[in-house]
C-alpha cells in the first residue's frame, strides 16, 4: 500500500503542462522554436488520442522535446542529452528517453517504443505541414489539405529540412502515411491561432 501511495505521489509530483510551458520559455528565446514545440505537442496529443495512449504524457514529450535546442545548436550530439539534465525528476523517465531518442542519429539512443517513434515522426511532419500552410495564398492551416501534404511530401526539394525518412516512422506505430498526415494536419489546425497560422 505504501509503495502504491509513493507511486501516486511521485506521478503527481511531476510538472504539469503549465509548468512545462514555463520551463520552455525559460530555456528557449526564439518564438519560432516555441511554436515548433507547440506544434509537435499538438501532433503528439493527436497521435495519443488516435492510438489510445496517455495524451498528457505524449503531449509533454512533444512540448519539451527541444527544450535544450538553443543550448546545443552547435553541439548536435548533446541535443536531447542536455534536456535530461533540465528535466530530471520533473517528468517521467519515459518522456526523457523519448526526447533523447528523437535525436537518435546524434545521441545514439535508439527509439524502441510507440511514444519514441511517434515523437520522431511528429517532429518531422510538423515542419512539412507548416511549410504547406506558408505557401498557401492565405498562409493559413485551414486551407491546407491532406492531398497537398501528400504531394509536397514527394517533392524532395520542398521543405528539404523535414526528413522524409523520419516522417515514415509513423508506419512503425501502424499508422499509414496518409492517416498520419491527416492526424498531424487536424492537430495543427486546432492550435492555428497559437501558431499564428
Amino acid at each position: 500500500m505504501i509503495l502504491f501511495i509513493n507511486i501516486i505521489y511521485k506521478y503527481n509530483d511531476y510538472m504539469n503542462r503549465e509548468e512545462a510551458l514555463k520551463l520552455v520559455k525559460e530555456n528557449v528565446s526564439k518564438e519560432n522554436l516555441i511554436k515548433h514545440m507547440l506544434a509537435v505537442e499538438a501532433i503528439m496529443k493527436g497521435l495519443a488520442e488516435f492510438l489510445g495512449e496517455d495524451k498528457e504524457k505524449w503531449g509533454l514529450a512533444g512540448l519539451l522535446h527541444d527544450v535544450d535546442f538553443e543550448k546545443t545548436e552547435n553541439a548536435p550530439e548533446k541535443h536531447g542529452l542536455l534536456a535530461e539534465d533540465i528535466l530530471k525528476e520533473k517528468v517521467d523517465e519515459e518522456i526523457i528517453k523519448a526526447i533523447k531518442s528523437h535525436n537518435f542519429e546524434n545521441t545514439k539512443v535508439q527509439p524502441e517504443n510507440k511514444m519514441e517513434y511517434a515523437l520522431i515522426a511528429a517532429d518531422a511532419i510538423s515542419g512539412l505541414v507548416i511549410a504547406c500552410a506558408l505557401v498557401m495564398p492565405s498562409k493559413k492551416l485551414v486551407d491546407v489539405k491532406v492531398k497537398s501534404i501528400k504531394k509536397k511530401f514527394k517533392q524532395k526539394d520542398f521543405a528539404r529540412n523535414c526528413k522524409r525518412e523520419n516522417i515514415l516512422y509513423c508506419e512503425k506505430i501502424n499508422i499509414p502515411k496518409e492517416k498520419f498526415f491527416e492526424i498531424a494536419l487536424n492537430s495543427l489546425q486546432k492550435i492555428s491561432d497559437e501558431l499564428g497560422l
